[in-house]
């Protein structure tokens, strides 16, 4: 059973603005173990981490499994940063017909369309009087393990 989570879709409180985490100054293999060794912890701030406004910054949670192939899954947390202008190639919070979707903007010929990074799921190309916003570029995924 999935332990019920706070909705994140909310700003990023001006409290985090300054927060600080350790950051241990060491790469971790995933392939073979390497020897350990003394490595130096800094202090990293979380908003210099995400490349985010702190003001037009927002968490928000994924549904679904369309981004897998960008390392985007289901039940992650999104860091959005609307104050980014998006770009061609950029994976972006859009709205489309009232609803959100996450997906990377491609922008060809002077036309926007999203596009999954899941073969099951189709390109959305805006048909005549369909609505399509980007609402913020997205900088970074946070996967949750359970404990």
């Amino acid at each position: 059973m999935r332990p019920i989570l706070p909705d994140l879709s909310a700003p990023v409180p001006s409290s985090l603005a300054g927060a600080t985490l350790q950051m241990l100054d060491a790469r971790v293999p995933a392939g073979f173990p390497s020897a350990a060794e003394d490595h130096m912890v800094r202090r990293c701030d979380l908003m210099d981490l995400l490349g985010a406004h702190p003001q037009s910054t927002f968490f928000m949670r994924v549904r679904g499994d369309s981004m897998t192939g960008a390392g985007i899954h289901d039940n992650d947390i999104i860091s959005v940063d609307r104050a980014l202008e998006p770009r061609h190639g950029s994976i972006v919070v859009a709205i489309v017909d009232s609803e959100f979707t996450c997906k990377r903007l491609s922008l060809r010929g002077g036309r926007a369309h999203l596009v999954a990074a899941h073969p099951a799921y189709p390109d959305i190309h805006p048909g005549e009087g369909q609505a399509l916003e980007v609402w913020g570029v997205v900088t970074a995924a946070l996967t949750l393990f359970p404990c």
